[in-house]
């Protein structure tokens, strides 16, 4: 079962109150690669400038990423610079440097054609629309996005709800969204528009899995460090793909499942500046702590109170 992922792949420059970093990996291509790589190989589409660290790609390919997607065109690559409050709830953009991502087309491989896992990162959903005509017969389609979309590219991206299974996003997009502040209502309308399934991620206090007739919650995973969390909604979206991809299951069970994976991967994109956080892990590692997310959250109620 092949897994593709069509998103930003960029340099980050972080400060947060407990460090910060310069010219990092990042984009949401490279955190769902790299969280979803541990659980199934990826292929990644994207576009980087000739001025990009290839050798920090190649060093992660090992894991199981694909990065001859990844068109290296002539110009500056595409550069986040942000900043974290003390906790890490809100950040300020300080830059944003769009080079060669500024012209980005997607062209898919031969064989990202044939995907059948198909991520698309949270980029113009014009695109991410030419995308879907590329595609042959994928079994399941999870798209992201956000603000800057939702207010300036918003007839596309509703056309693009249409053609998707998941939408995945955080509250505030949910809410922007959808006009409404409450979440499951929030929740309803983008699955009148299309989706069959919306995934809400909020950040530290968890992610809840919607359909119309149901709803799953996980929480976040208890860390007692946390230094950075950028990418760790792309981080998600790789661990709950990649486990998907290397199940072939898309039953309810599969799907919650696929939550506390990706909840397992935010955890560690957290853990360290970048990419940082998954350098040491391995699948044993993961294993472990989707372990403990049984404990975490098992309840063994009574048949009956007397």
């Amino acid at each position: 079962m092949s897994l593709l992922v069509v998103g930003s792949v960029a340099l980050d420059s972080v400060h947060t109150p407990f460090g910060e970093t310069a010219d990092a990996l990042g984009g949401s291509a490279v955190y769902f690669s790299v969280a979803g790589s541990l659980l199934h190989p990826v292929s990644v589409v994207g576009v980087v400038g000739n001025d990009y660290p290839m050798r920090d790609l190649e060093r992660v390919a090992p894991r199981g990423i694909d990065w001859s997607g990844v068109e290296q065109a002539d110009g500056e690559s595409f550069r986040w610079k942000g900043k974290y409050s003390y906790d890490l709830q809100s950040r300020e953009t300080l830059e944003t440097r769009l080079g060669v991502f500024a012209d980005f087309h997607p062209k898919l491989p031969q064989s990202a054609q044939d995907a059948d896992y198909v991520f698309l990162g949270n980029i113009d959903p014009t695109l991410q629309l030419d995308v879907l005509e590329q595609v042959r017969a994928p079994k399941l389609i999870v798209c992201d996005t956000m603000n800057y979309w939702i207010n300036g590219k918003r007839e596309a991206l509703l056309a693009l709800l249409e053609r998707v299974d998941i939408l995945m996003v955080n509250d505030s997009e949910a809410r922007e969204l959808s006009g409404d502040w409450n979440i499951h209502r929030s929740a309803r309308w983008i699955l009148d528009r299309g989706p069959r399934c919306v995934v809400i991620k909020q950040g530290e206090y968890g992610a809840l899995m919607m359909y119309a007739d149901r709803t799953f919650y996980v929480p976040a995973f208890p860390l007692e460090e946390v230094f950075d969390p950028t990418g760790a909604g792309d981080a998600f979206a790789g661990g709950f793909m990649g486990y998907l991809a290397h199940s072939g299951d898309l039953s309810s069970d599969a799907m919650r499942r696929a939550m506390v994976y990706g909840a397992t991967m935010g955890s560690y994109a957290v853990a360290g500046f970048g990419v940082r956080g998954f350098d040491k892990v391995e699948l044993s590692d993961v294993a472990v702590r989707v372990r403990r997310f049984v404990d975490l959250t098992h309840v063994p109620v009574a048949e009956r109170i007397e």
